[in-house]
């Protein structure tokens, strides 16, 4: 059984936190390009047809009831639940489209509707959805498919977590963020004890077989005692997994940002207090630290995968389904489908447009090259496992591992030297101290970051 403990050192942290990706993809989000066309994605569809395998489908809903300052999601803010409709009747649209590309015996193993909002919709439109998309792909109907959905307490109750039961979703993401009344106005987003913890109950009560609490730390007027009392609150329910995600405050690039005071945002030196609380008080509780802001029970999924080598990581986080090429369907959302990442068109009329003249709304995307699927396999193994041997890469790819990443394995020997990882003549294993440094050691193999030092710093948040 692997080692899942993780050692806060708060020099390492300080010395190492510099921006950086998140590595839901690589090549990042950022090396995806309008060159990239409806034509380039048929192309890849058939490939990845030719190839077989199952599927693993995300569905984007960008429709918020109010504004959280915080965010820096693709959302469209309205009251109107009219707008909804027609966003509806394209989404279906697109589902057709591709159900048409891909082969109709390819079973979906995995389905998520993000956002935004995905309860933002009535039950008709969400029940339309789902018929639809059951037309065009194989779901599964025994409940063994890993089907979810991320929803806001706020416009959820008994009857919603019922309907998304009956609907097909086994599993569930509660946002929730803050309970502290203070910060909880200094973002915007008004939420009680008692609308969170009564759709959890109700989750359970349905059967929902994974529960999902969403945190963030370093958000305006936070303390360490703070945001100490929301989490023994939430730990007294005992969710399956938590998201605990570092707030990166970016006021430049997210308008919404900006109507946070920056007088009230807590000082580096509290966020990493904040960090180190969550750590001991998760793991004191029974929870592993699964990577990337991620802490699940030692019984989850995610890691027992983990522990078996089998963890995923892709543009929804960490996952069990490493097989699965994912399509993206509605405004801004990105799959991997064969050996290529596609975004759709991110405003609502160019999304209309396309779909009207019956084209796939493809934005951008990229092709990987053998060194781009080689890098990736490569961050992939530590960002999910925290290990990598050197004869598994040799095993997959036609290379001579210490030759073909010389100038690699040369730059983390500072990181072996800091006691964030270890290198032997058969691997990388990454230690204790650097997991919560994973992204750092992930950088390394980045062959895309040594270009873009500068743009770098504007376009990613800080790892910790």
């Amino acid at each position: 059984m692997i080692d899942q403990s993780i050692k806060f050192d708060l020099a390492l942290i300080n010395r190492y936190d510099k921006a950086g990706p998140r590595y839901t993809s690589y090549p990042t989000a950022l090396e995806l390009h309008e060159g990239f066309t409806d034509v380039d994605y048929r192309l890849h569809i058939a490939k990845s047809n030719a190839a077989g395998g199952p599927l693993s489908l995300y569905f984007h809903i960008p429709f918020c009831d109010t504004v959280c300052f915080y965010c820096a999601c693709n959302k469209i803010v309205t009251k109107n639940r009219a707008h909804a409709e027609a966003y509806v009747e394209n989404l279906c649209k697109e589902i057709a489209m591709l159900g048409e590309l891909f082969d109709s015996t390819r079973v979906v193993n995995q389905l998520h509707w993000g956002g935004g909002t995905p309860t933002f919709l009535s039950y008709e439109q969400m029940k339309q959805l789902m018929t639809v998309t059951r037309q065009h792909f194989l779901l599964k109907d025994d409940d063994s498919g890993e089907y979810s959905i991320e929803v806001d307490p706020r416009e959820t109750n008994a009857d919603t977590i019922k309907q998304l039961r009956e609907l097909g979703f086994n599993r569930i993401s509660i946002g929730l963020q803050d309970f502290d009344p203070a910060v909880q106005k200094a973002v915007n987003r008004l939420q009680s004890e008692e609308q969170t913890f009564s759709v959890l109950a109700s989750a359970r009560a349905e059967g929902f077989r994974s529960t999902n609490i969403d945190l963030i730390y370093g958000l305006p007027l936070q303390t360490v005692d703070s945001f100490a009392i929301t989490l023994d609150k939430i730990l007294a329910v005992a969710p399956d997994r938590f998201s605990i995600f570092n707030y990166a405050h970016m006021p430049n690039r997210f308008k919404t940002q900006r109507q946070i005071n920056d007088a009230d945002m807590p000082s580096a030196d509290v966020k990493l207090a904040i960090l180190q609380m969550i750590g001991q008080k998760l793991i004191a509780a029974g929870y592993v630290y699964i990577g990337m802001d991620h802490f699940a029970k030692p019984d989850d999924e995610l890691a027992i995968a983990q522990r078996e080598g089998k963890l995923h990581r892709n543009f929804q986080g960490y996952s069990t389904h490493s097989d699965c090429d994912l399509i993206g369907f509605g405004v801004t959302s990105i799959g991997r489908v064969g050996d290529a990442y596609i975004q759709n068109v991110k405003e609502l009329d160019q999304y209309d447009d396309l779909i009207k003249q019956h084209k796939l709304p493809v934005f951008k995307g990229v092709e990987l090259n053998d060194d781009d699927k080689l890098r990736r396999e490569v961050i992939s193994q530590l960002i999910c496992h925290f290990d990598l041997t050197y004869a598994n890469i040799e095993q997959a790819f036609p290379i001579n591992f210490t030759e073909y990443f010389a100038k690699e394995l040369l730059a983390l020997m500072p990181m072996q030297n800091d006691g964030l990882l270890t290198l032997s003549s058969n691997g990388i294993k990454v230690l204790p101290a650097g997991r919560l440094l994973i992204r750092n050691i992930c950088m390394v193999f980045d062959s895309y970051l040594a270009q873009k030092q500068q743009q770098q710093q504007q376009q990613f948040s800080k790892v910790i």
